[in-house]
Formats: structure tokens, C-alpha cells, sequence
């Protein structure tokens, strides 16, 4: 029997917003090139100062139509206090033997934000859960063969990323579907950075010339990454 929820990649985000903030550009250029692309939001993000749960939902699906994403759930998980527990752990590898991904997208496992380092670390220990068998787990044993990690704008401190993706063509629909969240981005709210939009773009400029391109996107793995070839290295 098909599996209609069969991904092959799925982005998994502490909050809405932070898949779009860090790889962006990946999800964009994965579906480019014929790659299912899911998005897995661990909590609703709320509270926050400026939003509420019903226009969290509203961005989320906004930025989603810019991003070409048809597959985006949400796990429900609490904000502000997602930990690493077994019953959350269950939850997250039933979703990876359900929908059955090769690659895993993750935040990078350092940051400033609890939810975010707490994020990965259910990530990977879900990922080991979801292929054992004689287990009270739904669905049929699966192992994503990789997790790859994405950098969370609350980390301070200088990225040091194992590869650098060119973005260079898809920057702008990135930059739309962040700027879906006016509830968390837009100009104007005392909060918020009056520059915080053009770091952003600042930031993807960096990343681009390290690399020689206009536009980068760092990433990072704690396991060796395998290339078949040269021919897509920039």
C-alpha cells in the first residue's frame, strides 16, 4: 500500500517560524528539485508578545504557500517547556516511521534557546527509537539515514557550519516566507531589532561569500557527510 504521507526530508521546528528562519532556502531548493519536503512544528509558539495562537496559524500557513510545502504538521507539544521526555519521544518517532524520511533537519544542537537544544536532542534519541521493533510504537521500523542541523537565530556565538548551501536563486521566497510572521518580524514593534530583517539578509550575504555566491545557508552534521562526486561542489 502507498504511504501518502512518505517524505523525503522533514525539517523538524521548536516553533513556527524557525524552519523558515534557518533553511529556508534548503526547503525551497529540495522541492526544486522534485524532493517531498515536510515541516514538523513541535509547538505553536505562543505565548509571544504580539501574536496569539489563531495568528500563528494564519503566518504558518502563509509561509507555507511560499515555500511550496504541502505537508506541515504540528506535534502540540507545550512551548517555553518542550523537554526531551519518553512520551515525547513516542510522539516524534511514531511521525518519523509514519511519514518515513531519509534526511532530518534539526536546529543546531548549541543555542540560547531551551526549546531549540531540547528540540535536537528529542530529534535524535527519536530517531533511534523509531526503528526498534517489539515496540509499543505505531507503524513499521524506520531510520532516517541522516540529521542534518540548522542554525536558530538565538544563537550567539560564531557559526562554524561543515557546509554552506547556495542559495543564491531562492533568497527572496525565503525572505517572503519569513516575513509571513508579522506577528514576530515586521519593522515597527519596539522588540523587535529595527534592523533585524536586513541582518537577516546581511547574514545570508556572508554565507554566500564564503562560498563565492550571493546567497549561503550553513548547515551543520555531527556525522561524516558522504559525497558520490564533485559535480554539484561549488
Amino acid at each position: 500500500m502507498e504511504n501518502k504521507d512518505k517524505l523525503d526530508a522533514l525539517v523538524i521546528a521548536p516553533h513556527p517560524d524557525d524552519a523558515e528562519l534557518g533553511m529556508g532556502g534548503g526547503i525551497l531548493r529540495m522541492i526544486s528539485q522534485g524532493m517531498s519536503v515536510g515541516i514538523l512544528d513541535l509547538t505553536d509558539g505562543e505565548p509571544t508578545p504580539h501574536g496569539d495562537v489563531e495568528t500563528r496559524i494564519r503566518e504558518t500557513i502563509s509561509a507555507s504557500r511560499v515555500l511550496g510545502i504541502k505537508w506541515r504538521e504540528n506535534l502540540e507539544l507545550p512551548n517555553r517547556s518542550l523537554e526531551p521526555t519518553l512520551e515525547n519521544r513516542a510522539a516524534l518517532a511514531n511521525v518519523f516511521r509514519r511519514t518515513q524520511p531519509d534526511w532530518l533537519f534539526a536546529p543546531y544542537w548549541i543555542d540560547a534557546h531551551p526549546d531549540h537544544t531540547a528540540a535536537t536532542q528529542l530529534v535524535e534519541e527519536a530517531r533511534f527509537w523509531s526503528k526498534l521493533t517489539k515496540s509499543t510504537l505505531q507503524g513499521e521500523p524506520w531510520h532516517p539515514k541522516r540529521i542534518f542541523n540548522y542554525y536558530c537565530v538565538h544563537l550567539k556565538m560564531a557559526a562554524n557550519p561543515d557546509f554552506i548551501l547556495d542559495i543564491s536563486e531562492y533568497w527572496e521566497n525565503k525572505f517572503t516566507a519569513i516575513k509571513c510572521f508579522k506577528s514576530q518580524f515586521i519593522v515597527g514593534r519596539e522588540d523587535v531589532h529595527p534592523n533585524f530583517l536586513v541582518q537577516l539578509r546581511n547574514e545570508a550575504s556572508y554565507w554566500g561569500k564564503c562560498i563565492g555566491v550571493e546567497y549561503g545557508e550553513p548547515y551543520a552534521c555531527r556525522e561524516p557527510i558522504g559525497l558520490k562526486g564533485f559535480t554539484e561542489l561549488v
